[in-house]
């Protein structure tokens, strides 16, 4: 176990399970998460080894015993009847049956129907009125010769779900987390594991975890195949419902005109659209109507009688094309059926969640660290939708007057719902919270954005905020924006021009008084060998298309000469870049040509470590001597060095903030991907370049 392991269970004892031993136990039994999680949390909840691994032969054992598959009802039911009767874990929905004037229960695996159920059960437990719940029951058999009765009944009865949840323990034990531990928690909570995200992407996490916690929450996710959108509300909690397809009618999702029976907007906290996306799909207009009505008035219509439901949505579905495709030639939204892609139905979304940005699950990507017991953490989400966070930055911050209602709501409901997740008693710096306040922003320009790509009517709102106390304003734009600068807003090429030249500015670097150029990815001008300008660009953490080649490949044209510092160069990942660095110099250079490297870096620290950074690089030095590169390599044993630059003997000096190391964890054993050997195809982290000139030997012999 690692020291934060040992804190978890330290802190939350009973209420933690090792994620790994989902899998496990899984084996061929076809149930949610929050139902094998159930069993181990009763079982495994503990750091000793022996103790979990009988735990596991217990829940195995419950799970043969009891989990009734759809292909062994029969041989199940039969059991039942023999022996009187059977503990099974099966889905059960209710019924009400006007005629008799009672509630009758179906299993969904174990094949049975109109089972009768004591209206107390109902009352207790009102999510049976709807899809059906997981629950543990005790089935008998009973033969009757009354004309019309089930032999069928339940003598028992419990929903796989905690029974209680005390707010102010779990507000007291969330203080012995900081908040970037809190985070990884939470991750490892739903199955994630923490160390391959950026702090960036864990936001992008717990942004799915919203709608559990904020009532009427309205998001919208749109993304690549294979990202995980659909297993947070199919998984996580007893509380959500997951449509697949995308599909459902108006009596099962709001009321039954016919029977007055109220639909899931009634019974579930969070509803997902899975699969909703397509534009050839058809839809019900008088299910989109009153969709767009519930959505913004939380309330829909049963006749002549107004219902309200607190029910959050999500709606997710899959893109076809990539962001800059998207952007050039239509908007992020353009897979959406004809009659959702449309401003009113955007109007009413809180946040867009961009799915493009998540990277498809591997392996690596699964905790294997301990996380709370999914449905201890979904209870948790679930009472905090009584609270409201949403005025709790304004005491610092304040929202641009440009903004309308459904803006603010929108920015208001997504911060909310990040400050409980992340700091649920409702207490953080001034720091947290505009980090909170700038996610939410971004979330809900990105929804606004396509809404004026569609409809040229609506007024174009800045979405900025303004530090009260320093009366300084901020800027917010999305990742995409700042990628993808000459597709994001559709203007002509002279506004384009304009725009790039107004991003210029002179500063002084070092005794150059040369101007430099501050851009984004795409406003940067392409480089000539002839015409090399300085220049200065940021680029936002996530942000992919990055390569070293692409960033500086033509200042190392014509070198003879170059020295890099870079005192990180210790992990595998670390020394693979600096050989990325090494393969542009050899496409760049020319066959006849020799270079010189000399390399000044960091020791590392273990024995170990100094014996494989040594290999490494005594291997690079033997490659690449074979394309007219030598490298020479020393360390700074004083480890005073922090500065990173790669200085060239024709007069350019490179300067990164993050030296080579900036590219976000990938997996370097997966050789078919990608990411392996393009640079391209990686993310990013947040980082700077600026590249300046300066009187080098070779340029000026002088």
């Amino acid at each position: 176990m690692t020291d934060f392991d040992r804190l978890i269970n330290e802190v939350f004892p009973g209420v933690v399970v090792r994620k790994d031993l989902v899998k496990e136990v899984k084996g061929n039994a076809i149930v949610p998460t929050y139902v094998l999680e159930y069993l181990l949390g009763q079982y495994c909840a503990t750091d000793d080894e022996a103790s979990i691994e009988g735990g596991i032969d217990t829940v195995r054992k419950i799970l043969a015993e009891h989990y009734v598959h759809r292909n062994e009802a029969n041989s199940v039911r039969a059991e039942i009847h023999e022996r009187g009767q059977k503990k099974v874990i099966d889905k059960i929905a209710v019924d009400f049956n006007d005629k008799k004037d009672c509630y009758e229960a179906s299993f969904s695996n174990l094949g049975i129907t109109k089972v009768p159920v004591l209206s107390d059960t109902v009352k207790k437990h009102p999510k049976l009125l709807s899809y059906g719940v997981w629950c543990i029951a005790t089935v008998s058999y009973t033969f009757s010769e009354e004309s019309g009765s089930s032999p069928w009944r339940i003598e028992a009865l419990k929903p796989i779900q905690m029974s209680s949840f005390d707010f102010a323990e779990f507000l007291e034990k969330r203080k012995s987390f900081d908040t970037d531990q809190w985070i990884d928690l939470i991750l490892q909570t739903i199955g994630i594991n923490p160390e391959m995200f950026s702090k960036r992407m864990k936001f992008m996490h717990l942004a799915r975890l919203i709608p559990f916690c904020e009532r009427n929450f309205n998001t919208i996710e749109l993304g690549p195949k294979g990202t995980g959108k659909s297993h947070i509300y199919s998984e996580f909690s007893p509380h959500g419902m997951l449509l697949s397809g995308g599909e459902v009618t108006v009596p099962k999702l709001f009321v039954n005109n016919g029977n007055g029976k109220l639909g899931l907007v009634g019974y579930w906290d969070c509803i997902a659209f899975d699969e909703f996306a397509g534009k050839e799909k058809k839809s019900d207009k008088a299910l989109v109507d009153i969709l767009k009505n519930y959505m913004a008035n939380k309330s829909f219509s049963r006749g002549v009688e107004t219902l309200n439901a607190e029910a959050s949505l999500v709606f997710e579905g899959n893109t076809q094309h990539n962001v800059p495709y998207m952007l050039k030639h239509s908007d992020l939204c353009e897979e959406l059926p004809k009659a959702y892609h449309d401003s009113a139905y955007l109007d009413r979304i809180h946040c867009f969640v961009p799915g493009w940005e998540f990277e498809n699950l591997r392996t690596e990507m699964f905790a294997t660290g301990y996380g709370f017991v999914v449905d201890y953490l979904a209870e948790m989400l679930r009472y905090m939708r009584d609270l409201d966070y949403t005025g709790n930055y304004k005491k610092w911050f304040s929202l641009d007057d440009s903004l309308s209602t459904r803006d603010k709501d929108g920015v208001n409901k997504t911060f909310s719902g990040l400050m409980k997740i992340l700091y649920p008693s409702g207490e953080c710096t001034k720091e947290q919270v505009q980090e909170l306040l700038e996610s939410a922003l971004e979330g809900r320009k990105r929804v606004k954005d396509q809404i004026l790509r569609i409809d040229s009517t609506f007024s174009k709102p800045e979405f900025k905020y303004l530090d009260i106390e320093a009366q300084k304003a901020f800027q917010i734009k999305t990742l995409e924006e700042k990628m993808y600068p000459a597709f994001y807003e559709k203007v002509s090429s002279d506004a384009m021009r304009e725009a790039i030249a107004e991003t210029k500015e002179t500063v002084n670097a070092g005794n150059s008084q040369s101007p430099v150029q501050s851009a984004s990815l795409e406003t940067k001008p392409l480089t000539d060998v002839n015409d090399l300008k300085p220049f200065h660009l940021e680029s936002p953490e996530g942000a992919s298309g990055i390569s070293f080649d692409r960033l500086f490949g033509k200042y190392l044209e014509g070198v003879s000469e170059i020295s890099v510092q870079d005192p990180y160069l210790l992990t595998f990942i670390q020394l693979k870049n600096f050989m990325e660095l090494l393969e542009v110099l050899a496409r760049r250079k020319k066959p006849e040509d020799e270079v010189t490297v000399d390399l000044l870096t960091f020791k590392d620290r273990s024995e170990e470590g100094q014996y494989n950074q040594r290999t490494n690089l005594g291997q690079m030095q033997d490659e690449f001597a074979h394309q007219g590169i030598k490298l020479n390599y020393s360390f700074d044993e004083t480890e005073r060095i922090h500065a990173r630059s790669i200085t060239t003997d024709t007069g350019w000096k490179i300067l990164i903030d993050r030296g080579l190391d900036i590219f976000l964890k990938y997996n370097t054993r997966d050789f078919f991907s990608s990411q392996v050997g393009l640079q391209e195809a990686r993310k990013c982290r947040a980082f700077e370049i600026t590249v300046i000139e300066y009187d080098s030997p070779k340029t000026n012999p002088s």
